[in-house]
């Protein structure tokens, strides 16, 4: 229901609703057909002008999912999993935003989603028990329940550089690039930054333009990807067999299914021919399952050596200038930082047109007008393509004014870093819902997998109050202050901690240092269902 605030003013209304979700990618979509199930009066509200959240959005040369086509899609729709058809190994950016758009159509999600809005701000009101959800176009939503489905990786992260608004030329983000494409032909391009979407973007970037200078202050290790098009005989063996590889996926520490498993031995158990030839085979392979040659390369700093240095050798082959090759092998602990998938990156340092500058002794030190400096030297460029991340996990949630009681906001009780329980709610916010929040299993697994567990947990949460008669439940203290603690225990006992990575939200000056994702998705899903049965201990219901 909406009433109009004037004839004048069309967009000074409110709408009351059940329930406001925040993005419209795999997680708003999925929470808002879940919600109608329920009945719920519901509303979307993206920023972008059409659906796909992060691959709305991120649509720079390369960009593609490092996860199997045929596991990054729902399982929760057997007509929809068969109906489908992936064509290659690795789905490209486009493929995957026409999938959520034929998502959107099968299932009429459309007209429940307000596009191109922001949500500016959410205040909780405890005498009516309801959320006032602000916009930017001044509309304004009274609410039961709030959803923030506003993914993991989808506030850019852009540099305070010296001077970067100075620069002359065109500049572009990785996680915002424009719709219609960007020529390089003639170009004399600098690439800042290879993470996932600098690693993937510089060989296509560097097939069009002149020159291509790339500053680098981290390596990445970065596996192959192997791409191909999809085998039919492959694709109808697992369409044949779909409901065992969901159900698989759902019971594993990662969330995958049907590809290759972690090897139940350690690295340090066998000969070292025997461990060349394990990383060899899944060298072959590709993709990020590098990492489940053995059991313990994330436990275990001796197997993870042999990992690193196995990396760092082929890195040594491919890449024909012995001090480039040198530069472009990380000396850090593989896998603390999320693996890269690539497709001819390290080659790449092979080409005339592109050279390597080392930025981490010696950081950019200015942009002027023309050029990238680097420890006085002027780089002079035409473009600048900043492919530095994301504010990841909490960015887009840091950027919303969101108040629960007693006037508290978020940021406030996030000043130390984020707390949560089960990555799903935060005390003193009573219905408000983080979709793969921090303290959930998130970015350590098939983000779609841990996307539909949290809907469908949201979803039977809201189902149990109405059934009982309640209207509200938040998270209490007690119970957050322990599973923070659980959080950084289980991740203590791991090797993420081996470097300064967006995990621990590193990549961005003055955010707190804090371990933000849970390893392990199948314990963290069944210790979820216990507390569901038990009765949602450590939740206040009222």
């Amino acid at each position: 229901m909406a009433v109009a605030g004037g004839a004048c003013d069309p967009v000074a209304m409110t709408r009351q609703l059940d329930m406001v979700i925040v993005g419209a990618g795999f997680a708003g979509l999925y929470m808002l057909h879940e919600a109608r199930t329920l009945g719920l009066e519901t509303e979307v509200i993206e920023a972008g002008d059409g659906v796909g959240g992060t691959w709305y959005w991120n649509r720079y040369p390369g960009a593609r999912c490092d996860t199997p086509s045929m596991e990054y899609s729902y399982g929760w729709h057997e007509a929809l999993q068969q109906e489908w058809e992936w064509s290659e190994k690795y789905a490209t950016q486009p493929e995957i935003l026409a999938y959520l758009d034929h998502v959107a159509d099968r299932f009429d999600l459309r007209r429940d989603i307000t596009f191109g809005t922001r949500v500016e701000a959410c205040s909780f009101d405890e005498a009516t028990e309801r959320w006032t959800v602000r916009s930017s176009n001044g509309q304004e939503r009274i609410t039961r329940f709030v959803v923030m489905a506003t993914g993991c990786l989808s506030s850019a992260n852009l540099p305070a550089i010296p001077g970067r608004d100075d620069f002359g030329g065109r500049t572009f983000h990785t996680g915002r690039w424009p719709h219609e494409g960007v020529d390089f032909a003639g170009r004399c391009v600098a690439v800042i930054g290879t993470g996932s979407s600098g690693v993937q973007s510089i060989p296509l970037i560097a097939e069009q333009a002149d020159q291509v200078i790339v500053f680098q202050r981290t390596p990445s290790y970065a596996v192959p990807a192997h791409n191909e098009p999809l085998d039919p005989e492959q694709v109808a063996a697992i369409k044949a067999d779909y409901v065992e590889w969901r159900k698989t996926a759902r019971d594993t520490s990662t969330g995958f299914g049907g590809h290759m498993a972690r090897l139940d031995r350690s690295a340090m158990d066998v000969s070292e021919e025997e461990r060349r030839a394990t990383y060899d085979a899944r060298w072959e392979i590709g993709g990020l399952f590098f990492l489940g040659s053995f059991n313990d390369l994330l436990l275990n700093p001796e197997s993870n050596a042999t990992a690193a240095s196995y990396v760092r050798a082929r890195i040594a082959k491919i890449v024909d200038d012995p001090e480039t090759a040198a530069m472009l092998s990380p000396d850090t602990t593989i896998g603390c930082k999320r693996l890269v998938v690539d497709t001819d990156y390290f080659r790449t340092f092979n080409r005339s047109n592109v050279s390597l500058v080392d930025v981490s002794a010696t950081p950019v030190e200015q942009i002027t007008e023309t050029a990238v400096v680097v420890d006085g030297l002027h780089h002079h460029v035409d473009d600048i393509v900043f492919a530095t991340g994301f504010d990841a996990m909490t960015g887009s949630l840091d950027r919303i004014d969101i108040t629960g009681r007693g006037g508290r906001t978020l940021r406030d009780a996030w000043s130390a870093g984020p707390t949560t329980l089960l990555g799903l709610q935060v005390a003193g916010f009573p219905n408000l819902f983080t979709v793969t929040g921090p303290g959930s299993p998130s970015v350590l697994t098939n983000m779609v997998v841990s996307i539909e567990q949290h809907v469908e947990y949201i979803r039977d949460v809201i189902s149990s109050l109405d059934a009982e008669g309640l209207s509200t439940i938040e998270a209490t203290e007690e119970a957050q202050a322990e599973w923070v603690a659980w959080v950084n225990a289980v991740a203590g006992l791991t090797l993420f901690h081996g470097c300064s990575s967006w995990y621990l939200g590193a990549n961005v000056p003055g955010k707190p240092r804090v371990f933000m994702p849970l390893p392990g998705f199948v314990d963290y899903k069944t210790h979820c269902d216990a507390v569901a049965a038990e009765g949602y201990p450590g939740f206040v219901r009222a």
